[in-house]
């Protein structure tokens, strides 16, 4: 099995630039008069991130997002406490936790203090919104809140989350996160048309995350990557090029439900750059003429959150376990001079997250979430994803 491995994020070599790289959904384009928490409680929300979108193409040419709307309370403390939103049995709820008893230095979460292990609540409840664009991916021409998908079992009473949308012969298969004290689950959906979706079933247990179906079966089977999560990990032994952590694994499955790991390793970090010291999926895998397209982000520890960044790797057509080539340069970086507008909203920086990838003749249009606050589009041309000759 031949592997080209990613070595680092290299000062001397140039980033590309693209043609057409801007924001196009951020908070204030939203109504949350129309969200699905609206007059469930007595408090104000506002939109903390309308980002990460899976994307997909329509049968009328318009490309679909289905953008993360981040929910949060405008004043989560007060009477000594900070508050979560919950769904419970249909109703969205407010809990209480004594400001005692958590860590808030992250803005994203609240760690509960305490106990043996990790275990943390959400300052926002997220839910899916599907937002319609032109082919190109650059102007909105519908947002459809009566298709929004929200949490309906109790396994996504904090959430759903990150959508990724794959077309596999004629049909629409979405996977996405499902946030509950139960599990911290891969859910699929499924729709004939792009824009109405049918809730499946848990397909991924407990922290698998960024779970991408490849756009086409290989041998009759349906191939997916997914990245399980813990918090311990085997050393690779001294001088190995590859670090131990996180990385995005293989799985297949005969009918979209039932999921068998593979045997053979996926895209793992390198042990010479620190941009991989936690990865994962990004784009569900498309079918190109020099075999599968990956995009999947690297981070760079830096502060609480670290840097994001988006890379790229090739597979084989017939066995995605081999690596055919992963670019040494991140393709996409975090874009401060994009964000500058809304920069007071800004809550983290220094994160581009892909979540979706459509060709587009000559070039390819990228969806990915910028600071974890708005949708960004790129348009990469097809050449720059070439193996080296």
């Amino acid at each position: 099995m031949s592997h080209t491995a990613v070595t680092g994020q290299s000062d001397a070599a140039p980033r590309p630039s693209f043609p057409v790289d801007r924001l196009v959904l951020a908070p204030a384009d939203l109504d949350l008069a129309r969200s699905p928490m609206a007059g469930h409680f007595d408090a104000e929300t506002y939109v903390l991130g309308a980002f990460n979108p899976g994307l997909t193409r329509l049968p009328n040419g318009n490309l679909l997002m289905m953008v993360r709307i981040a929910e949060a309370l405008r004043e989560p403390i007060r009477n000594g406490h900070i508050h979560a939103i919950r769904w419970e049995a249909g109703r969205y709820i407010l809990d209480a936790w004594p400001l005692d008893m958590v860590d808030t230095a992250d803005p994203r979460k609240f760690a509960i203090l305490g106990g043996g292990w990790r275990v943390v609540a959400l300052t926002s409840l997220s839910w899916l919104l599907p937002v319609e664009f032109d082919p190109d991916g650059l102007r909105v021409e519908a947002i459809h809140y009566d298709r929004a998908v929200a949490p309906q079992y109790p396994f996504q009473c904090y959430g759903v989350e990150d959508a990724r949308i794959s077309h596999v012969e004629g049909r629409w298969l979405m996977t996405s996160c499902s946030v509950s004290p139960e599990r911290h689950s891969t859910t699929l959906y499924s729709s004939t048309n792009g824009l109405d979706w049918t809730f499946e079933d848990i397909v991924l247990d407990h922290q698998n995350k960024d779970m991408l179906i490849f756009e086409g079966r290989i041998d009759g089977r349906y191939w997916a990557q997914t990245r399980p999560l813990g918090s311990l990990y085997f050393a690779y032994p001294p001088g190995s090029e590859w670090k131990a952590g996180p990385s995005i694994n293989l799985a297949t499955s005969p009918d979209l439900l039932h999921w068998k790991p593979c045997r053979e390793p996926g895209i793992r970090p390198h042990s010479g750059t620190v941009a991989t010291a936690r990865m994962g999926g990004g784009a569900p895998p498309i079918l190109t003429d020099e075999g599968w397209l990956s995009l999947w982000h690297g981070v760079e520890p830096r502060e609480i959150v670290g840097v994001y960044r988006t890379y790229w790797s090739l597979l084989d057509r017939d066995d995605p376990s081999r690596i055919l080539h992963t670019g040494n340069v991140s393709l996409l970086d975090p874009a401060p001079d994009l964000t500058a507008p809304i920069n007071d909203q800004m809550y983290v920086h220094d994160v581009v997250f892909t979540t979706g990838v459509v060709d587009a003749g000559d070039h390819y249009i990228v969806a990915s979430g910028e600071a974890d606050l708005a949708c960004r589009i790129t348009h990469i041309p097809k050449e720059l994803f070439r193996l080296p000759r």
